[in-house]
């Protein structure tokens, strides 16, 4: 309790209509002033009884958990939460008199996915538990910065070993396609020999006969080397510094371009492209040869996971200070627990590949000072959404208005 109320109900039987008046003026003031802080705070706060009522609930933990609306102190708090999975947890919790630290939670925040936070500790006074205090907190964004710095710090550590990778396998690479060539060249100059000695003295060394198994596993051999330096080739993309060239340009021209290239194999697989692009696009500064590389490999798991049809929808929107690329198929989809590892060096659910594609789209946009995640159901599909600052050519300035004086609400009233 605040202490001029405290004094004020000591001295009660001494004051008048005014002083009562005043103090419960003041008194208005100061829960006014901290509902307006309860309110201001990003973190959703809960206050209960200690029959587990809801007393008080403020702005962010109503947003956070879509409560419509409570009678104060007259519904247990797990009966005005819409979410079952939440609400349970609460009625678990609070009925059981345990404690519980940062429970976390997927759900739909006005129809955008978020991760809550969810604690619950008694609330005491005077050494007295007089109820309870739920806390929440939206750490999507917190997350979604862990996993970044930790899939930048898995690319820090591979480059030190790029250097090595290079040489320890790419050097002895080419000497393999050199020999296997000359290997070629000597077994088709035997080929012709043989084919001679048959013509003209009628041995029993038909070409025919006796190469084909040759040619077959020295095929297999070459098909082998160039998929080994295919993944040489993008684990030293994905470790190497990019030199990206910048140059400013609309990015619809870009995807037109890539799903023309596309169009051929997709209806071949009976998947319908849909572009959704924005008019009056604006440009924005981006290395047309990575930034190809990128969509494309989006695009090309997109297609993959589409293998018995389905439909490709790219969308482009701008809104003050950013551009907006979505990439979204009906695929396969990912399964939730992949979806934090996907743009990790290595990791893949594919039965083969090196697991770098999506590290390298990752590495892209960041390079283009851009932002890229992924939202994906499976079996439902998967949609990937990158982010692109737009260059601003004039700096806002904030007006600085000094601050009306305010009314004290803190006087004296005794």
């Amino acid at each position: 309790m605040r202490p001029f109320i405290k004094r004020a109900l000591q001295k009660l039987d001494e004051f008048d209509a005014e002083k009562g008046r005043n103090v419960i003026i003041t008194a208005a003031r100061e829960i006014d002033r901290l509902e307006t802080v309860l309110d201001s705070l990003p973190k959703g706060i809960l206050v209960c009884d200690t029959a587990h009522n809801l007393i008080l609930a403020n702005k962010a933990s109503r947003r956070y958990l879509s409560i419509v609306s409570y009678e104060q102190a007259r519904e247990p708090v797990w009966s005005v939460i819409p979410g079952e999975l939440i609400a349970e947890f609460l009625a678990h919790t609070l009925l059981s008199k345990d404690k519980a630290e940062e429970r976390e939670f997927d759900v739909d925040v006005t129809g955008t996915p978020r991760l809550l936070s969810v604690s619950v500790m008694p609330l005491v006074e005077d050494r007295q538990v007089s109820g309870s205090l739920i806390i929440v907190d939206d750490i999507t964004e917190r997350r979604a910065r862990e996993g970044r710095m930790r899939r930048m710090e898995n690319l820090a550590s591979l480059t030190t070993l790029a250097a090595g990778v290079a040489h320890e396998i790419k050097n002895p690479l080419g000497s393999l396609s050199i020999h296997a060539q000359l290997i070629q060249k000597a077994m088709d100059s035997q080929k012709k020999l043989c084919a001679e000695l048959h013509e003209t003295e009628g041995a029993g060394c038909d070409p025919s006969k006796y190469f084909p198994i040759i040619d077959k596993y020295l095929k297999i051999v070459n098909e082998e080397m160039d998929r080994l330096n295919g993944i040489v080739v993008d684990f030293l993309f994905a470790v190497r510094p990019m030199n990206a060239e910048l140059r400013r340009g609309n990015i619809n021209g870009l995807i037109k371009e890539l799903a023309e290239f596309v169009s051929f194999e997709a209806a071949a697989s009976g998947i319908e492209c849909t572009l959704n692009l924005a008019d009056d696009l604006p440009l924005v500064n981006f290395d047309e040869r990575l930034m190809k590389q990128a969509f494309l490999n989006l695009i090309k798991n997109a297609l993959a996971a589409m293998n018995t049809g389905g439909r490709l929808s790219i969308t482009t929107e701008a809104s003050e200070r950013e551009l907006r690329i979505n990439i979204a198929d009906t695929g396969t989809g990912i399964r939730e627990e992949n979806l934090s590892k996907i743009f990790e060096p290595y990791f893949t659910t594919k039965d083969t590949g090196s697991g770098l594609g999506l590290t390298m789209v990752f590495k892209i946009i960041k390079e283009h000072n851009g932002e890229i995640s992924v939202r994906s159901r499976e079996g439902e599909g998967s949609v990937f959404f990158i982010t692109l600052p737009i260059p601003q050519t004039t700096q806002r300035l904030l007006a600085f208005e000094t601050p009306a004086a305010t009314e004290s609400v803190t006087g004296s009233v005794l």
